[in-house]
């Protein structure tokens, strides 16, 4: 018989597919449309939101790590994938081997694939991620002439992408920056086609910049977080409606839930939880609940948040612990052990967002899903 999970995650199918669906309207049929999966898919769940997205026909998937991309190939992934992070010279063999599209900026790279190619009568596609004006990864744009040069004369070595990425289009509604390097990114371009140098594949797009910039879009775009329906910041929701584009519709796909694993009554000045940083003012009724920040959930929401139970707000009490929290169910009546829990999601005719917890912890609704703990089961709905 299978286990009835305390502490789980629910993905919704129709939401997943509703939101690639409007990306795939918006950049056409002819583009490609990698589906960004790495960091657990945003805490989505690597392997689960992979088959749903490959399903609902995103052309590739796109990782940060070696360990991401042969996680995805030992699933049966037969689709392209991109590894947009670096690959230590070590492992470059095991990804030619499984088939992976490599991100390079670094001579060495270069230099240790063309060895592995000669070796192993291998081949691997490469993508030149070019320095736009963000300052991470990338080849400096003065100088991706001669390393696509290098790449392209490197027997077993293909030049099949040129990327790069934004700075900051997701935080202002002023993109005069991102239009800069646009306008870098075109240069680079220009030259290498001047040079003979014609690169298959370009993209620049995240889920930001292929809502607001069709000129960025090239031949493929790269989905992430919109594709979860979460929105990449306030400001892009706002560009859209300057911009008077019709914003997409996007549906959160993740749900957070557990279940109470004890209720017990306090007494009026009862100290709740490690620190004693809550006494209680009146008699009333805690539901303890096993998640904690071990599993992802913010300790300093401690005393600040509120989950769902029976549709109604429940607001913590006490710190959040390793594997605890407390909510306050005085109010709420007929709250019974193994009762469920929201903690992001609806209930009732309530919800709390990722964006909702964001807030309250002050960052932002890639760093409160992307964090949930890999461990917990993800189910799909």
């Amino acid at each position: 018989m299978q286990r009835k999970p305390f502490n789980w995650i629910e993905i919704d199918r129709s939401a997943l597919e509703a939101n690639l669906s409007g990306f795939r309207r918006l950049i056409g049929p002819d583009r490609k449309l990698l589906a960004m999966v790495k960091a657990n898919a945003y805490g989505h769940g690597m392997l689960e939101t992979a088959g749903l997205a490959t399903a609902a026909g995103a052309d590739w998937l796109g990782v940060h790590s070696l360990e991401e991309g042969a996680a995805l190939r030992r699933a049966d992934f037969d689709v392209p994938i991109l590894v947009v992070g670096y690959v230590p010279l070590d492992d470059l063999a095991e990804a030619v081997e499984l088939g992976l599209r490599l991100t390079v900026y670094n001579p060495e790279t270069v230099t240790r694939l063309g060895e592995i190619c000669r070796e192993t009568g291998g081949e691997v596609r490469c993508h030149i991620k070019v320095e736009t004006g963000t300052y991470r990864q990338g080849v400096p744009a003065s100088q991706v002439l001669d390393f696509a040069r290098r790449v392209r004369e490197t027997p077993g070595l293909v030049l099949e992408g040129l990327s790069s990425h934004y700075a900051n289009i997701e935080d202002t509604t002023d993109h005069s920056y991102a239009r800069y390097q646009l306008e870098n990114f075109r240069s680079v371009r220009d030259e290498l086609e001047k040079n003979g140098i014609d690169v298959p594949i370009r993209h620049f797009s995240c889920s930001a910049a292929a809502m607001l910039f069709p000129e960025t879009r090239f031949e493929m775009v790269r989905i992430g977080i919109a594709m979860y329906g979460l929105w990449p910041s306030r400001e892009t929701y706002l560009s859209c409606l300057q911009d008077r584009r019709e914003p997409i519709d996007l549906r959160p796909v993740l749900s957070w839930k557990a279940r109470i694993a004890q209720i017990k009554s306090v007494p009026k000045g009862a100290m709740i939880g490690y620190g004693c940083t809550f006494k209680a003012g009146r008699t009333g009724r805690l539901a303890v609940i096993p998640v904690g920040y071990h599993d992802g959930y913010p300790r300093c929401l401690s005393n600040m948040a509120y989950v769902l139970i029976k549709g109604e707000r429940a607001p913590l009490r006490g710190r959040v612990a390793m594997d605890f929290i407390v909510a306050d169910v005085t109010d709420i009546p007929g709250v019974a052990l193994e009762d469920e829990v929201v903690l992001i999601g609806t209930g009732g005719d309530d919800d709390i967002s990722a964006d909702a917890l964001a807030a309250w912890e002050g960052t932002i609704n890639y760093e409160i899903v992307s964090r949930i703990n890999p461990g917990i089961p993800r189910v799909v709905k």
